[in-house]
């Protein structure tokens, strides 16, 4: 997507935040993935969250800015909140079980 966005400078700037959210995500999921403890691995989740709903953010900015049509955006959108949706589940499912 980064690669596909104009060369302006609110493109830029927007494509570099999400592309940082965005692989945040994934950096945050390995370590909870590796976490020592049932706290850890909540608390990683949780950076896992914090880092979705950010990249939800730029993603809607791109949108609201003009620079990518809601069509196009749509699917990375909808992908972005169904894994809020699953990395929510499994959060709350830990932590009842932890309890």
């Amino acid at each position: 997507m980064f690669g596909a966005l104009p060369k302006t400078d609110v493109a830029r700037v927007l494509g570099r935040q999400v592309l940082r959210s965005g692989t945040s995500v994934g950096a945050n999921y390995r370590e909870a993935y590796r976490a020592r403890s049932g706290p850890e691995f909540v608390s990683k989740l949780g950076d896992c969250l914090k880092e979705l709903e950010e990249t939800a953010y730029w993603l809607e900015l791109l949108v609201d800015s003009g620079t990518v049509s809601a069509r196009k955006m749509a699917a990375l959108l909808q992908e972005t909140n169904e894994l809020l949706a699953i990395f929510t589940t499994i959060s709350k499912k830990t932590k009842a079980r932890l309890s």
